[in-house]
């Protein structure tokens, strides 16, 4: 299964912020949107990936006045990226490899979607479901 069909599964919605943005206010935008990411845009440019690890290294690091600093202090910058042509097994490696949660998607240079470990989890094991009905179907008809 390729990345574009999850994308078409669970939409295109990006929840982003700006780089200014504070800590707290962020926190309360990943409490509003139910997410474990917020995508920090700079204009068309993904700046970083701001998560709930990302949350808790400020606080640990700096107590309390993280929260009035503003998430590009905290925000992951090496951001991996992925496109809608690539495999999902080949993003749960990579995911798995490089022990992240949340990948941008990059369509001709522009972000077009969020997929989650969840999001990947999800449809592996809906591929296996599926196999396992085809094996049981075909072996029923023998």
């Amino acid at each position: 299964m390729l990345v574009s069909e999850i994308l078409k599964t669970k939409g295109g919605a990006v929840f982003s912020v700006t780089p200014d943005i504070l800590v707290s206010e962020a926190i309360a935008e990943l409490e509003r949107k139910r997410v474990g990411a917020l995508m920090v845009c700079d204009g068309d440019r993904v700046a970083g990936v701001f998560s709930e690890r990302d949350v808790v290294r400020a606080l640990a690091s700096d107590g309390a006045a993280a929260l009035a600093q503003p998430v590009s202090h905290y925000m992951s910058t090496q951001v991996v990226f992925a496109e809608p042509n690539e495999a999902v097994s080949v993003l749960m490696g990579r995911m798995t490899d490089r022990r992240i949660r949340h990948l941008p998607i990059l369509h001709q240079g522009r972000l077009a979607g969020v997929v989650s470990i969840g999001d990947v989890v999800k449809c592996q094991i809906a591929e296996a479901t599926h196999e396992a009905e085809s094996l049981r179907t075909y072996i029923s008809a023998g």
